[in-house]
């Protein structure tokens, strides 16, 4: 059975920082990228952050966050990390990680497998 788990959310004051996990299991982890995607309350789900072992690096979906969040990805334990930095109360939503066959194509283009989110707060 196909699995994405996030786990790391919380609350945290402005300018601190949280790492974020998501492990997966159920599908070949080398065959996936894997992104970072939130969801703010009453607004759209968007792409963070993307990482696939067929690029040569970390795809930006979201530049307002360049500089401040990370991703890395541990592909032994089949665990992809979001280390976020500097976090702002603009920065609250749920977090959660998608995977897609292939490259780090547009967040637009669809996943093949979502997982449910983490709640990240950030206060004032």
């Amino acid at each position: 059975e196909l699995h994405l788990v996030e786990s790391g959310g919380g609350l945290v004051q402005a300018g601190g920082s949280l790492r974020l996990s998501c492990a997966a299991s159920g599908f070949i982890f080398d065959d996936y990228a894997i992104h970072w995607f939130r969801q703010a309350s009453g607004k759209q789900r968007e792409g963070v952050l993307c990482i696939s072992i067929s690029d040569d690096g970390p795809t930006y979906h979201d530049r307002s966050v360049k500089g401040r969040f990370t991703i890395s990805s541990d592909n032994a334990k089949k665990t992809v990390y979001l280390q976020m930095n500097r976090l702002m109360p603009e920065d609250t939503a749920v977090y959660g990680c998608a995977a897609a066959r292939g490259s780090c194509l547009p967040f637009r283009y669809g996943m093949d497998y979502w997982g449910k989110g983490t709640l990240v707060t950030v206060t004032t």
